[in-house]
């Protein structure tokens, strides 16, 4: 897979200021603010950034946390886990392998099957719904 690379320039006229925000500074969007926080349609969510696939809508569930979870990624490969200790406390920063952009975190208390959850913000994901 070929990472896509563009200048600052260009992501700040390609992506809303929000966007912007959250995808390439490693900002974070209000809890239970974001599109994609209680959606309960079935699809393929992608990257706002890039379009690469990272979730399945049956991989999510609601979590509480005030963002959109999934238990699993499509396929794990698509994603880059980083240590981030930027507030104080120990995170994994989850990374979009297609274009670098900041996704959310991981955390080890997710449900069966795998007790993982992905905390991603809605601004980073694009929903293709299923027809």
């Amino acid at each position: 897979m070929d990472k896509i690379e563009k200048s600052d320039a260009e992501w700040r006229a390609e992506l809303t200021d929000e966007q912007y925000r959250v995808m390439r500074q490693a900002g974070t969007e209000a809890p239970f603010s974001g599109e994609y926080c209680s959606t309960k349609d079935a699809g393929t969510y992608s990257c706002a950034c890039c379009g690469l696939d990272l979730f399945r809508s049956d991989g999510k569930f609601e979590s509480g946390c005030g963002w959109p979870s999934f238990f699993e990624p499509l396929d794990g490969a698509h994603l880059i886990e980083r240590r981030d200790s930027s507030v104080g406390m120990e995170r994994v920063e989850i990374l979009c392998r297609g274009c670098d952009a900041h996704l959310g975190h991981v955390f080890p208390d997710g449900p069966p099957p795998t007790g993982i959850r992905y905390c991603i913000n809605s601004v980073c994901l694009k929903l293709e719904k299923d027809e």
